[in-house]
């Protein structure tokens, strides 16, 4: 009796595995769902969309991108981390929610747990933008405006916990200037209230700042990255600005949920290697500062490890909270 109990088990495993195989070899079959944590409009929703449609040319099926905002992109975090692991639900991650693992008490997913790192998309320079009735026209006219005035001046941010959030909560830890924060859910509505001056400044990701710093509605005053951005060379980083050891590089990513099968990864990251290196994806992602990425899974989850080391220890000396 044991024997066959053992039998049928081990038929199980087979039967299991050959339909994992046999559904890695079909995928896609159907419309694949590319999950963004933020609104329309901000630097996630630019990023992904245009590898969206990338996918679907390279796959014949339709990626679509789902927008899911709410709690500093935790909330579509949770969704995804527990969707079906067949492939069909993708999720966009940012170096927010790696600032998130230290940021809140409470998550209804482990971030490197419960997903499989396929590969960064991209990376992008923040970028201190004003209002243009601040009077500053430096990082070191900034501090000098805001320590004259504390508690006047009102930065956004994407929502509690991103990485609007944090850059700017870095920053104020290392000036001690008073500023309140202003948490909106997304990119775009932040942009929209910084242009009408409902708040005064914002260290922005370069793909939704851009096109209002080439129009001149809002003034850029250094990006945060150790050197200088090839699509705004004129921009000095904030250690040339006087502010040394400030460092922020915002990036993108995909990962799929835990135990999506290796043989519908392996083919998502080979399909994004190569739609990263065609000119027109190259094309499309510097337009607004963008370096493309192409990490292999295994150095993904490597960075993923030390970017969340990072954060936390910046979350502890800033004292950063997302209440």
């Amino acid at each position: 009796m044991r024997i066959v109990v053992r039998l049928l088990g081990s038929l199980c495993i087979l039967l299991t595995l050959a339909a994992t195989g046999a559904l890695a070899q079909v995928w896609p079959s159907k419309p694949v769902t590319l999950m963004v944590p933020f609104v329309p409009g901000g630097t996630t929703d630019i990023v992904a969309r245009p590898f969206a449609q990338a996918l679907s040319q390279e796959f014949g099926q339709p990626f679509v991108v789902e927008n899911r905002a709410g709690a500093g992109g935790t909330l579509a975090a949770g969704i995804a981390a527990h969707a079906a692991p067949d492939g069909y639900t993708l999720f966009v991650a940012t170096v927010a929610h790696t600032m998130a693992t230290s940021l809140y008490k409470q998550l209804s997913y482990d971030f490197e747990k419960d997903f499989v790192p396929i590969t960064v998309l991209a990376s992008v320079p923040n970028i201190l933008v004003v209002n243009p009735s601040v009077p500053a026209k430096s990082v070191q006219e900034l501090i000098a405006y805001a320590r004259a005035n504390p508690g006047k001046l009102a930065y956004g941010s994407a929502g509690n916990g991103s990485t609007e959030h944090l850059s700017a909560e870095l920053f104020k830890s290392m000036t001690g200037v008073d500023m309140v924060h202003i948490p909106y859910k997304g990119g775009a509505p932040m942009m929209a209230d910084l242009l009408g001056g409902q708040i005064q400044l914002a260290i922005e990701t370069s793909g939704s700042a851009a096109p209002h710093i080439k129009a001149g509605k809002v003034r850029a005053l250094a990006v945060t990255t150790a050197v200088r951005s090839p699509a705004f060379p004129e921009l000095p980083t904030f250690a040339e600005s006087g502010l040394k050891g400030y460092e922020v590089t915002t990036w993108y990513a995909i990962l799929a949920p835990k135990g999506t099968p290796t043989e519908i990864t392996t083919k998502l990251y080979n399909a994004i290697l190569k739609i990263l290196k065609t000119p027109d994806m190259q094309q499309r992602l510097g337009q607004f500062g963008a370096e493309p990425g192409g990490l292999t899974p295994e150095q993904f989850a490597a960075f993923i490890k030390s970017e969340t080391a990072k954060w936390a220890k910046v979350v502890k000396e800033s004292k950063a909270t997302v209440d």
